[in-house]
């Protein structure tokens, strides 16, 4: 699934080059997980504004409203004066002056919706329960810690679930809670002040990484570029299962939490 640094990467690749440009024409492919909003010829005409991010989210400004998208489990743009004909899993072209942006999504689990602003309509209730962003100040020990105050989940769930902090998708908070030395499975509500300083620096330390190595290729990401990101090519615990420790204090071992894979030293992550 596209994280925050891979849908950050997407945006950077394609924002600059949309700004400006004017609608054409709108294409819809099959359904996608909820729908439009909206007339797609009543998107026609409209300038392009600015391309910006929440969350996992990609918010295209318009004349009138904008399009808030999602990439869902297995989606991606792309961005390109020269795009072919749409193909079986192509489900949104927004064509513009600047060239056309595609969504294609083989499971479908992805959104473009038409909203009349970002705190008003689909867009609001989508985004209304979303944390802070990382690199957000406000983004602090003091923050995690209050936070999970009461909460009896393993600090792993709390970090994915996206209310305390956006962003620490599978991999990334894998690689965070290794960087904290916080055995994942640690009950959240455990957790002192003094390592949620830690794992708050190694959340921000790790995405922001992940976005200079452009997010993370597990299976099919490209950006709007078509290239792949190259973040778990340098994973320190994630996908390492039975390697000996990059610290030298035990081995990987893996594990499930959520149905989600979870990738740990116990010699060094302590409870």
């Amino acid at each position: 699934m596209p994280e925050l640094p891979e849908v950050e990467v997407t945006r950077q690749s394609f924002a600059t080059r949309i700004r400006g440009a004017r609608v054409d024409a709108v294409r819809l492919g099959k359904p996608l997980r909820w729908p439009l909003g909206c007339d797609p010829d009543s998107l026609v005409s409209q300038s392009v504004g600015e391309v910006t991010r929440r969350g996992k989210y990609l918010w295209l400004a318009l004349e009138r409203g904008g399009l808030l998208m999602h990439l869902g489990m297995s989606g991606s743009l792309a961005f390109s004066t020269a795009t072919g004909l749409p193909g079986p899993h192509d489900h949104f072209d927004l064509v513009t002056t600047h060239g056309t942006l595609r969504l294609t999504d083989p499971r479908r689990f992805g959104a473009v919706v038409w909203s009349s602003a970002q705190d008003a309509g689909t867009a609001a209730k989508l985004l209304a329960g979303l944390g802070l962003e990382p690199f957000d100040p406000a983004f602090d020990g003091a923050h995690l810690h209050a936070a999970l105050r009461g909460r009896r989940v393993a600090i792993k769930q709390a970090l994915l679930g996206g209310e305390i902090v956006v962003g620490a998708g599978n991999i990334y908070a894998c690689e965070a809670l290794f960087e904290a030395r916080i055995d994942p499975r640690t009950r959240s509500d455990r957790l002192s002040r003094a390592r949620c300083d830690r794992l708050a620096e190694a959340v921000r330390q790790t995405l922001a990484r992940a976005l200079e190595l452009g997010g993370s290729t597990l299976r099919d990401f490209r950006d709007a570029h078509g290239m792949a990101g190259e973040f778990q090519l340098q994973a320190r615990v994630y996908g390492r299962e039975g390697e000996p420790c990059v610290r030298g204090d035990g081995i990987v071992r893996r594990i499930v939490q959520g149905q989600r894979a979870t990738f740990f030293c116990p010699g060094c992550q302590r409870r």
